[in-house]
């Protein structure tokens, strides 16, 4: 009992020391379980025994026997599930080719690449060496998604980091599968029989089981066929069903059936999606805590003194400053991303969860089994892990800026609220060129929103989790269009640093509208204006058209014959270049208007 609590205990203080120093929690994760385990064990404990045992001789400890590994799995196909729902199609509209490429090309340059330098550096049989090189195919949403939230970085960037974390998660589990079959059966014929069954099992009856049971959940949660109280535990429930009855049709197809099953739920008309997310999410950070301090203090210091010369440095200095590069500069060589983020994109690849967890797993099986080189797998997948964790944790934020992908001014904007008139404004901006995110805990405007092509998310504005929303780095204008004044004065107070650093906006109140003197700077369009006038107009003509402006004086007089009409409305001046500036209620914070500027407004087209 003592351990178990201690594991939990420690896990959310690591969690804590993550957010603290803005480090992935993977990092006080593993350096923990290498002190309660294996250190503890050699330098600390009076008769040679770990603070925190997971297996004791096989059979006792907190997981006898098989115990860990079966934990190990289940935990591993909760957190990819939750990984799969934050995948949304609409992301990958410009990366997508070079997402397909990372998980298959660039996956098979890790394999062979490591597998040869595997083989070449430490000697390691064919079989232990490309055993190896498949472990560490993974990088993982567990160590992606931490370095992504506090760095600032364009959205095709971000977007490829993490939906190679996630996708490519099933993709190194298929391959370390088909080598452990590979070194379990005896004779080529054989293993070319089996790998091919294999395979084909493992993406049969991992893509059926998982898009079938998605629309089956999905049907009965929007047929209210599950209770509100029921919901989170019944997904959970039918979660590990897709997982283990997969595997029960196929070894490891598991993994890919869950990813499958969120990334359809994700991307479908769930009207209870946030609800699942907030669940998920906060269970994948308490399996995190737990898994990688069980799986360190798992590591028997017999074990690290395997990997302790320099034959180790050499590896993992080939696996992450030649081969990384190499693969990521081929999978996005015709790409639209510059040179500077295909660097950086090769520079982000740490090793997570399922990397450790597998080779755990293999490598106990393989030693049972008297493979020769096997005891070397375990720690030397770890060591990869710790290594690239402790690299990017350390550098990226740094190395960002160095390539020059570091937003120094982020020119995204975020629209509270997705009713009609956020939408337009919304579309207007993205035909501009500007990237608009709206966000509405209203499922049915964000559903509409979606089907027009928007970019909106369905998330309430007091959830402490959109502050960490790794969609919204890029964001540096905050305008707060919702009906509710307490809601927008509380967007631009909670968040208006974090997402408005180049202007924060709202619309004005009622009593500031009847109060001349009561203008604020930070007032949207107008001061003649609040949601109920700017909501008619949009429905009486919901058009944004554009008039070229001749001099400043020009553009007062356009302003002052707007605001005497209550069918229109001012919204952005925009400048020869194209740059929009937002107007505010204070309009004289426009400092610079010149012919050729154009005044952008919503309603009847001026005459």
């Amino acid at each position: 009992m003592l351990e178990l609590a201690g594991i939990i205990i420690l896990g959310i203080l690591a969690q804590w020391v993550a957010w603290k120093f803005k480090i992935p929690a993977i990092l006080p994760l593993i350096l923990i379980g290498l002190l309660v385990g294996p250190i503890a064990a050699e330098f600390l404990s009076d008769d040679g025994s770990k603070w925190i045992e997971p297996i004791w001789n096989g059979k006792q400890g907190l997981f006898p026997g098989e115990g860990l590994f079966y934990f190990v799995s289940l935990a591993i196909s909760i957190i990819l599930f939750e990984g799969g729902l934050t995948l949304k199609r609409s992301e990958i509209k410009n990366v997508g080719p070079v997402i397909t490429k990372l998980i298959t090309l660039g996956s098979t340059i890790t394999f062979f690449g490591a597998g040869i330098a595997a083989y070449f550096i430490f000697g390691f049989s064919f079989e232990i060496s490309f055993l190896f090189s498949g472990l560490i195919i993974v990088t993982g949403p567990t160590v992606i998604t931490p370095i992504l939230r506090n760095i600032p970085l364009k959205k095709d960037v971000s977007t490829v980091l993490k939906w190679e974390g996630i996708l490519i998660d099933p993709i190194g589990a298929l391959v370390a599968v088909l080598v452990f079959e590979f070194i379990s059966v005896e004779g080529d014929s054989g293993f070319t029989k089996t790998a091919l069954v294999e395979f084909g099992k493992i993406i049969l009856f991992g893509t059926t089981f998982g898009f079938t049971f998605a629309h089956a959940l999905a049907f009965a949660i929007n047929k209210k066929l599950i209770p509100d109280y029921l919901l989170n535990v019944v997904s959970l429930s039918v979660v590990l069903l897709v997982f283990v009855e997969s595997e029960i049709f196929a070894h490891e197809s598991g993994l890919l059936a869950v990813v499958v099953m969120g990334m359809v739920l994700g991307n479908g008309k769930l009207e209870s999606i946030k609800e699942l997310l907030h669940f998920k999410e906060s269970l994948s950070v308490l399996l995190i805590s737990i898994l990688f301090i069980l799986l360190a203090a798992n590591i028997n210091i017999e074990d690290l003194m395997l990997i302790y010369n320099w034959k180790t440095v050499w590896l993992f200095l080939v696996v992450v400053f030649v081969i990384r590069p190499l693969g990521v500069l081929l999978c996005t060589s015709g790409s639209k991303l510059k040179i500077n983020e295909k660097i950086f994109i090769s520079w982000v690849g740490p090793r997570g969860i399922v990397a450790a967890g597998i080779a755990s797993l293999f490598g106990s099986k393989l030693i049972k089994q008297g493979v020769e080189g096997a005891e070397y797998i375990t720690p030397l997948v770890f060591m990869i892990v710790l290594g690239t964790v402790l690299l990017n944790a350390t550098t990226a934020r740094v190395f960002a800026k160095v390539v020059g992908v570091f937003l120094k001014r982020s020119e995204g904007i975020l629209i509270l609220g997705a009713s009609q008139v956020s939408r337009l404004i919304g579309q207007y901006l993205v035909d501009n060129q500007r990237n608009v995110v709206l966000i509405d805990s209203n499922q049915t405007n964000i559903q509409i929103a979606q089907e027009s092509g928007l970019e909106a998310i369905n998330t309430d504005i007091y959830s402490e989790s959109l502050g960490d929303n790794i969609e919204l780095n890029d964001v540096g204008f905050l305008m707060a269009l919702t009906g509710n004044a307490d809601i927008n004065k509380y967007a631009i107070d909670k968040f208006g640093k974090q997402f408005g650093e180049n202007g924060s906006f709202r619309l004005i109140t009622v009593d500031e509208m009847n109060d001349p003197n009561n203008n604020p700077k930070e007032g949207l369009f107008s001061h003649t204006d609040d949601f109920n006038l700017l909501t008619e107009v949009a429905r009486k003509n919901p058009e944004i058209h554009e008039i070229e402006i001749q001099d400043r004086a020009d553009y007062e007089d356009l302003i002052e014959l707007i605001n005497k009409d209550n069918d229109i409305i001012p919204l952005f001046v925009k400048d020869k270049k194209g740059v929009l500036e937002i107007i505010s209620s204070y309009n004289k914070a426009i400092d610079k208007v010149e012919k050729g500027y154009k005044l952008v407004y919503l309603g009847k087209l001026l005459k």
